[in-house]
């Protein structure tokens, strides 16, 4: 993928909706890594949970990040999203999937998990590829911001 002009694609709110409203229960196996510690936190807000039992904003936030790509299932409850394979239509002889968990109810950066995979085509046949190391990361910094955006968007502004 190139640069993150695609991660700032955003979906419409009523995509978003439409996207929860057909959640999916699924399971999805450990996504291994270690999180950098040199990560900014995001202080603790209140947690925003609704019925769909993670944290709204990082939920919302997932689903608009990841709005350009195919969704193949989601689970609200369990605060996971798993995309279809994208291809970018500059790069036809690649394609990504991505998975996200929300981890947590509490809007914090450590309450989020992304992981990434990419396969190159050759002779034909999908092959795996190594992801760039700062996908990941840009991917995770794009969906915090968002979020608190989001947190800020719906915050009532005192005296004014």
């Amino acid at each position: 993928m190139t640069g993150s002009t695609e991660f700032g694609l955003f979906a419409s709110r009523k995509v978003a909706t439409a996207a929860i409203c057909a959640a999916a229960a699924l399971a999805l196996a450990g996504c291994g890594g270690k999180k950098d510690k040199n990560v900014e936190s995001i202080p603790l807000a209140p947690s925003q949970t609704t019925s769909i039992g993670v944290n709204s904003y990082l939920w919302r936030a997932s689903l608009d990040t990841l709005s350009f790509m195919p969704l193949l299932e989601s689970d609200s409850k369990g605060g996971v999203i798993i995309t279809d394979w994208y291809v970018n239509p500059d790069k036809t002889s690649e394609r990504m999937k991505v998975s996200v968990m929300i981890l947590d109810q509490d809007l914090r950066a450590d309450a989020l998990r992304v992981s990434a995979a990419r396969q190159v085509l050759q002779d034909g046949q999908w092959q795996p590829a190594p992801v760039e190391a700062a996908t990941v990361q840009k991917l995770e910094n794009v969906i915090l911001t968002r979020a608190r955006d989001l947190r800020r968007e719906s915050t009532p502004i005192i005296g004014g």
